[in-house]
């Protein structure tokens, strides 16, 4: 079905290799669309609810692809940047968490789409960087918007402006990797997390998901109005009403994910 990417189905969530190992999975055309129809299709399937995305090979993703940037212009890029944002905003807002299990070099378009997923757990291999300036152009996938969000605006600048890699030790203390792994445990550490997520009520979780996006967006008093107003749908469910239960009565909770 993809053929710059490898999807996996497993129980409960699927994992998703960037396949392009000979192109170090440079982001090109076919392999943005095949993201992008992924993952709308990700987001309409109930039967999902975790998605683990990482590369074949030793990287994660190194970049866009180059050949296909030094052909753009000042109105063919803009364009593109928004194609490459589109992509990165179907990751995000897919509605389940999606985790960037990062076993090589994310570079540029590699680093953007790391910084949409949800969460990042990375190889002690691992290498982050925004090189875009030594191009002669700055990211474009989301680097400049996303990147402060999450490191802080200081580090972020930092990075975009040097240009240089980061390694995995050093992006877990500027709070742009959750965990590091050693290469061997990477996948079944990002698996084994995804099976605890699995074991919870998957309309909260997907609720909590929700609401810590809309935090970016919002201010304090209309994050919490929209804190509230999802806590009270939430109450009376069956999974509110099992999980409750399961609490007061010492036991496990099965939850129905309703």
């Amino acid at each position: 079905m993809y053929e710059t990417l490898e999807v996996e189905r497993k129980a409960g969530f699927v994992v998703v290799w960037l396949n392009r190992p000979d192109k170090l999975n440079a982001l090109n055309a076919q392999m943005l669309q095949e993201l992008q129809d992924l993952f709308v299709n990700i987001a309409n399937d109930a039967s999902v609810y975790a998605v683990i995305l990482s590369g074949r090979g030793k990287a994660f993703a190194a970049g866009a692809d180059i050949a296909e940037l030094h052909r753009l212009n000042a109105d063919t890029g803009e364009s593109f940047a928004h194609r490459g944002q589109g992509v990165m905003n179907a990751i995000e807002q897919c509605g389940k968490p999606v985790i960037a299990a990062v076993n090589g070099y994310a570079l540029g378009g590699g680093c953007e789409l790391a910084l949409a997923c949800h969460l990042r757990f990375a190889s002690t291999k691992a290498k982050f960087g925004q090189p875009e300036v030594n191009l002669g152009i700055i990211p474009g996938y989301g680097g400049t918007q996303r990147l402060p969000r999450v490191v802080g605006v200081a580090i972020a600048l930092e990075m975009i402006l040097s240009g240089e890699m980061i390694d995995a030790e050093q992006a877990a203390r500027i709070g742009l990797v959750n965990r590091v792994y050693p290469p061997e445990q990477l996948m079944e550490e990002t698996e084994r997390f995804v099976q605890l997520l699995l074991q919870k009520g998957q309309a909260a979780i997907q609720a909590a998901l929700r609401a810590v996006l809309a935090a970016r967006e919002l201010s304090l008093s209309d994050g919490l109005q929209f804190e509230a107003r999802a806590f009270g749908q939430l109450c009376g469910t069956p999974d509110f009403l099992e999980g409750t239960a399961a609490f007061l009565e010492k036991r496990q909770p099965r939850f129905q994910h309703q």
